[in-house]
């Protein structure tokens, strides 16, 4: 059990260059499969699941070269046989967004039944089952494996997704690629590091057509040219610092050369009456005197904020806000339309003495404004709750412990030391 121990109380002040997406870098990672051309990446974190998929070029026989000081990736498949054996790593999402690539390099691809992530409710893996088969895989069971083999080269194909899943948008996309012609995905997600993949894919000769919007198109691709590639910043943690600044009542500049992507962030802040400025490649929130939820020009209807699929606001943004709204005074609903089990770690919210109220499994109430204590609190397996129990703890004067708090390093492995220079004093318990 990983603890951290936050001595809150303090002000966040001071500027902070936040890491890459890790939902921008699993899936290149994962792309990079394609090609047998040298790639370059570039602020490149140093997270357990690019350890896990490093791990895995490797024993495929891919040449890595990893300089985490300087956050830099080299990759070369060239050297991959082709008669290498694919079993996916077990302990990450991430790894069902290899299959196109080992598909289309070695013909095979093994998956475990159970691919584990954030305990974030039921995640099925059919629609991503019904993207390879559209592209010419043969699936079926042997044992506990899921096995995909590429019986030809593939036709371009269109698909109309019931639900515009980040990860299925994402294997749709690759898989296209590696057809023949024109492909067309209809409800395809438009997230930040979907757009960022897309990019990627661009600067390795792919021609993709619509990416930001719920109707792309892909042209298959023979030839896949070298590249080099910096990773943006990842926008979940941009907001989490300003998050920071907010409840702790201090003031956090954070870089950020996206803010265009920030306007419906910006407006969610503002029903706190927290304000963020943008300024030359900064995004910048000096705190208010006391955070108060902002009523609604419609009277008797209670402040929400509601999360789905962007360009709402983001499911794995929704608990930093819940942060806020229990120390802002007044009520606010959050609505998570992704996730059934979103929202039950609300309990741990009232060891803090705060007052929260489970809706149903998808909507919680917040009453903000009490009182709050130092206490030890339990994170589920899930990145942002940790987070978000570590704002609230920063935002109370003694010494709180979050307990099980190793979600943290799976997407942030500068968080803790960063917030520790914005003026927390915070350190791990191994």
């Amino acid at each position: 059990m990983t603890a951290l121990r936050v001595r809150g109380g303090q002000q966040l002040v001071g500027q902070i260059d936040p890491s890459a997406n890790k939902n921008a870098v699993l899936p290149v990672l994962c792309a990079t499969l394609l090609s047998d051309a040298p790639i370059m990446l570039r602020n490149v974190p140093e997270i357990t699941d690019v350890q896990r998929i490093h791990a895995f070029f490797s024993e495929l026989g891919s040449t890595v070269d990893w300089d985490k000081d300087a956050k830099t990736l080299r990759i070369d498949h060239s050297t991959i046989s082709s008669s290498a054996k694919a079993t996916l790593p077990q302990a990450m999402r991430a790894s069902i967004m290899m299959i196109p690539g080992l598909l289309s390099r070695l013909g095979e691809a093994r998956l475990e039944f159970e691919v584990k992530g954030c305990t974030l409710g039921a995640r099925e893996i059919d629609p991503h089952v019904q993207v390879f088969k559209a592209f010419g895989a043969e699936v079926s069971y042997e044992g506990k494996d899921i096995v995909f083999r590429n019986l030809h080269k593939a036709d371009g194909t269109r698909m109309w997704l019931e639900y515009a899943s980040v990860t299925t948008t994402e294997n749709f996309i690759i898989s296209a690629l590696t057809a023949k012609g024109s492909s067309q995905i209809v409800n395809a997600a438009c997230e930040p590091h979907v757009q960022e993949l897309c990019a990627f894919l661009e600067k390795m000769g792919g021609t993709i057509r619509g990416k930001g919007t719920s109707m792309v198109s892909i042209e298959g691709c023979n030839t896949f040219q070298s590249v080099d590639y910096t990773f943006v910043e990842d926008f979940h943690e941009i907001a989490t610092f300003l998050a920071l600044a907010a409840v702790t009542g201090g003031d956090v500049s954070v870089r950020n050369t996206r803010p265009e992507d920030f306007m419906l962030i910006d407006r969610t802040f503002e029903k706190f009456g927290a304000h963020v400025e943008h300024k030359d490649g900064w995004s910048r929130l000096e705190a208010p005197e006391r955070l108060v939820v902002q009523q609604n020009f419609t009277s008797h209807i209670t402040t929400k904020v509601e999360a789905a699929p962007w360009p709402y606001i983001p499911a794995d943004l929704l608990p930093i806000f819940i942060a806020l709204g229990v120390k802002a005074n007044g009520q606010t609903m959050f609505w998570n339309k992704v996730y059934e089990g979103g929202l039950t770690w609300h309990t741990e919210l009232s060891l803090f003495g705060a007052h929260t109220l489970l809706c149903d499994p998808h909507r919680l109430i917040t009453f903000g404004g009490d009182k709050l204590r130092p206490a030890t609190v339990t994170s589920p397996y899930i990145i942002r709750v940790a987070i978000a129990l570590l704002m609230v703890a920063a935002s109370i004067e003694g010494e709180s412990t979050i307990l099980d708090a190793d979600p943290i390093r799976r997407a942030h492995p500068d968080f803790v030391p960063n917030i520790d220079k914005l003026g927390v004093d915070v350190s791990w318990d191994d």
